[in-house]
Formats: C-alpha cells, sequence, structure tokens
C-alpha cells in the first residue's frame, strides 16, 4: 500500500530512530531490512532517511555525545496543525518535550508524551508526508501503544485526535483499536504491570518481513535481542526483537512454520 497523501489527524504517518552510533546502525537495519539511506533535515544533528525499493519508509539520526538517552523507536502521528495540537497535549495532562520545530520545507515536528510516559512525535506536513510505502517486507505495517491500561489513557488520545475507539477481540485482553475518518490506524494495548522488557509504557512498531523465525534469527546474528519466542498471531507470526543499542520494535511475517 502506497500512503503518499496527508493523513487524517492522528493517523501514524513516520517512525523515527535517534541512536548513539549511527553507522553501526544503520549497518543492522541495512542488513536485517535491506534498507538503502538517503540524507534527510539536519535540525536536530546528523539524519537519514530509510528506503524500502527506493521509498520512505522510516528515519535514523544520531544523539548528540553528551545525550545518554535511552535508544527507543518514536511514532508520529499526523496533525494538520502541529502548535495547536501541542498545546491540546498540554491541556490534557501530556507534555511536549521538543518543539514545535520547522524541519524546513519538509514539515513541522513535535515531541510529546502521553500522561502515562509514553513518547510519541507530532508531525505537520509540508513537502514530506511521510512513509511511503506500507505493507511489503521492510515496511512498517502497524503501531500500537503498550501501556499499564486503555481506560486510564485512551481518553487523551480521543481527546487530542478525535479517535473512535472500539474494544478488540475479546481473547486478546485490554485491547482497543483506534480509527480515524472510519479507518482502523493503530491500537492500546493495556499490559499492567507486564510491559514489554520493562521499560514502561511505549509506543511500538511492527516491521513486516517475509519470514519472521528466519528475521528473528538474522536479528540475534548482528548482535540485536531476540527475548522471547516467535509466537503466532492472526495477522501470522510475530516477534518482539531489540536493536544492538535496545531499541524495541517487533516483526510481523506470514504464517508458516
Amino acid at each position: 500500500m502506497t500512503e503518499a497523501a496527508r493523513r487524517s489527524p492522528g493517523t501514524p504517518c513516520w517512525v523515527s530512530l535517534m541512536v548513539h552510533g549511527l553507522d553501526a546502525t544503520l549497518d543492522f537495519y541495512r542488513r536485517l531490512f535491506d534498507w538503502e539511506f538517503v540524507p534527510g533535515p539536519r535540525h536536530l544533528g546528523p539524519y537519514v532517511r530509510a528506503l524500502s525499493d527506493g521509498r520512505e519508509v522510516a528515519g535514523i539520526g544520531e544523539l548528540p555525545p553528551e545525550r545518554r538517552l535511552t535508544v527507543a523507536w518514536t511514532t508520529y502521528l499526523a496533525t494538520g496543525d502541529a502548535d495547536e495540537t501541542a498545546e491540546t497535549v498540554r491541556c490534557c495532562g501530556g507534555t511536549v518535550a521538543v518543539g514545535p520545530l520547522d524541519t524546513g520545507e519538509a514539515g513541522r515536528m513535535v515531541i510529546c508524551a502521553d500522561p502515562a510516559g509514553a513518547v510519541f512525535g507530532l508531525w505537520e506536513a509540508g513537502a514530506h508526508h511521510g512513509t511511503a510505502l506500507s505493507g511489503p517486507p521492510g515496511t512498517p505495517v502497524w503501531n500500537e501503544l503498550v501501556t499499564y491500561d486503555t481506560a486510564a489513557v485512551g481518553a487523551f488520545y480521543r481527546t487530542v485526535f478525535g479517535y473512535a475507539a472500539e474494544p478488540g477481540d475479546p481473547a486478546d485482553g485490554d485491547r482497543v483499536v483506534l480509527s480515524a475518518d472510519g479507518r482502523p490506524v493503530a491500537s492500546l494495548r493495556g499490559a499492567g504491570g507486564e510491559l514489554p522488557l520493562g521499560r514502561g509504557p511505549r509506543w511500538m512498531t511492527s516491521f513486516a518481513v517475509a519470514d519472521a523465525d528466519a528475521a528473528a534469527e538474522l536479528v540475534a546474528e548482528l548482535g540485536g535481542r531476540v527475548p522471547g519466542p516467535v509466537r503466532d498471531v492472526p495477522a501470522g507470526r510475530a516477534v518482539l526483537v531489540a536493536d544492538p543499542e535496545g531499541a524495541v520494535f517487533t516483526l510481523v511475517g506470514p504464517a508458516g512454520r
């Protein structure tokens, strides 16, 4: 599926990763996803855009040496007005950590956190509308907030972005599907005290792969971590992994093994 048009407010539109060692990280993702890289905006330092089949799918940048922050993938949610949405985030109990900032002609960005502490971005598109390809191997295919419980934080996201929210399959436990303009775009999962890798609430990105089992083995070979088994899910087979700097994400492939 190609996604070149401006997204509805609240739709995940980009994923970005800020790391301490850019060259080593690019080598990991190049070998895992067969990504190529082109220069991106340098408003926050060295930054590249990852290409899958020639289409932009993600961004990776390098943190300043003095900033020893936890490394994590950040999900960006579309907005038509970054300043107005940032103010709504504050009014609803969230925090604004960075921005709003202009990124040249590409657009305008904000880094926020919800009331439970999960970090996310806001993106007001200019020339850059975000992820240009979703579906094939090597592309982001879903974003889910893993938090303590969906009731506590769900009202925040509904108010800020105007989502419609529907309970997921009861077999999935505490899960809510968020829709924008009648289309499911993301989900919330309440994990209680059993949050992945014990690092608190966070937005999680799922990337498509041709074979989840083989991709998990490759992650380990490349110096990443595979903290749990590959498991069967409604979409096929999935596994939680982390890159060598500890950024956590999910690999999703078709059913097979």
